[in-house]
């Protein structure tokens, strides 16, 4: 599986890094960067660390988009560290970025290898959005796309009803849905928030001696001492190398066909999914008209979390 990887690096984003480098057969072909949990060029610098602490030299990183397409730029530094890294990123990479942008990035590769790369969005969608502005033939160019974001039977992660990387920029994410890919899976909260790492797994992957563990494990630290001031014991949620663990093996999750909009002018509910799974008549003054007429995509409902964060401490292995 070819992989081009639209992040926003950020801890859990680093460590779906390291287990894609660590999957025989899943090969990164480049990472474009995005606003998120940090501005754009950091992420991109985070990712060149950790694709080089992976021994992934070569694949190549571009910059994506600086901001949302409709509103300000909010980052998530609170979560992640002033450096997104939990305060290990240490010195600036050697390597630089590349010289385009990643939407421009995601549209060359696409056009050059048509039906054969994977998309996996790890953070807002706005790169995308602009691939596809740029190349409206994106969904039929793409053999499939990964998206890491949204809730839609559970609550929001950063409002009541949002989830982040919808949150960061509803727009987008509401022009990717609406698009008409062939193969999307849609990976939120409705499976990550049970992917929760408690005390003896944290404990378990500190005691790794590889440098990737250990790396891992000092990302980790920051992140679950943010998790758990909230919980009051030590835990944490490792949401996006969940999406790339169902990448490599979907069996993983149960699925539901949904059809999907993204609210944009709810005063308290913008960057909410709107799906409609009541089981009624196909009556049109019954069913809501939201996201009527596009195309269904797979969203995971239930994921078995002991096998994803068993294959996780082993890739760090």
């Amino acid at each position: 599986m070819r992989i081009i990887l639209d992040t926003d690096p950020g801890i859990d984003d680093s460590l779906a890094i390291l287990f894609l480098a660590a999957q025989e057969n899943m090969e990164i072909v480049a990472v474009g960067s995005v606003h998120g949990n940090v501005p754009a060029p950091t992420a991109a610098d985070n990712a060149l660390q950790v694709l080089d602490l992976a021994g992934l030299t070569e694949v190549p990183v571009a910059i994506g988009a600086a901001r949302p397409l409709a509103q300000e730029l909010r980052t998530t530094e609170f979560v992640h560290g002033a450096d997104g890294l939990g305060g290990q990123a240490g010195k600036p990479p050697a390597r630089k970025p590349e010289k385009i942008s990643a939407a421009e990035q995601i549209v060359h590769l696409a056009r050059e290898n048509p039906g054969e790369l994977t998309l996996l969005a790890l953070g807002p969608l706005t790169n995308v959005a602009l691939a596809l502005l740029l190349e409206p033939r994106l969904p039929h160019l793409l053999k499939s796309v990964m998206i890491l974001g949204g809730a839609l039977g559970v609550p929001g992660n950063v409002t009541p009803n949002a989830e982040a990387n919808i949150w960061h920029d509803p727009e987008a994410a509401d022009l990717v849905f609406e698009a008409g890919f062939e193969n999307l899976t849609l990976v939120g909260l409705d499976v990550t928030e049970t992917a929760k790492a408690d005390e003896a797994w944290l404990t378990a992957l500190a005691e790794i001696p590889t440098p990737k563990a250990q790396f891992a494990t000092a990302l980790l630290k920051h992140y679950a001492d943010f998790y758990s001031r909230m919980s009051g014991y030590r835990t944490c949620t490792i949401h996006d190398p969940l999406a790339a663990a169902l990448l490599q093996d979907p069996t993983m999750a149960e699925y539901k066909e949904v059809v999907v909009s993204v609210e944009l002018r709810g005063t308290h509910t913008r960057g909410q999914l709107i799906s409609d799974w009541r089981r009624i008549a196909d009556d049109t003054n019954i069913k809501s008209q939201a996201g009527q007429g596009r195309k269904p995509i797979r969203a995971a409902v239930s994921v078995n979390t002991n096998a994803y964060l068993t294959r996780l401490s082993n890739a760090l292995r």
